[in-house]
């Protein structure tokens, strides 16, 4: 068989055909790589006694190629890539303005003083059961009657406010 190098040059454009075929658009030079990549190992791996080398190679380029889109997919959907503004204004104290707790306290105007507690907590400072349990020194338990007694009385006026 002839060098790698003449093959590759040969087989170039069945990698390109491939990459169009699969509607690669991203990371083109980083699949090529790979097209070459799978040239290589069909290359070596080759028996003549099995059928022509040229199935081969399309089939060996196009199943790598392939597995390399499934892996870019499922690093794409479990990364969570936050915008620029996020990490530069996170610890910026405008962004909690006194108007969202206004805001969030004008919903507990029928509550308690310990289910606007829990609702001010939950919804302003995000914290949860436990955090909210632990910070009023009472038991994870009572923290739980609070949104339970918190949410019917909200659903209760938002029901009510949806009629008139």
């Amino acid at each position: 068989m002839e060098s790698f190098e003449k093959v590759a040059e040969q087989y170039r454009p069945m990698i390109s055909h491939l990459i169009r075929k699969l509607g690669i658009y991203k990371n083109r030079e980083e699949f090529e790589q790979i097209g070459l990549i799978a040239l290589w190992e069909a290359y070596e791996h080759f028996q003549p006694q099995k059928g022509s080398f040229t199935s081969y190679a399309y089939v060996t380029i196009k199943g790598n190629l392939l597995k390399a889109l499934a892996k870019d997919k499922r690093v794409e959907e479990t990364m969570v890539y936050p915008k620029e503004e996020f990490w530069l204004n996170k610890n910026d104290p405008s962004l909690k303005t006194p108007l969202e707790l206004e805001t969030v306290l004008t919903y507990c105007e029928t509550l308690t003083e310990n289910e606007k507690k829990w609702v001010v907590a939950t919804f302003y400072h995000q914290l949860k059961l436990g955090e909210i349990a632990s910070r009023e020194h009472k038991s994870v338990n009572a923290v739980k009657g609070w949104r339970s007694r918190a949410l019917q009385k909200l659903k209760h006026q938002l029901k009510k406010g949806c009629r008139s």
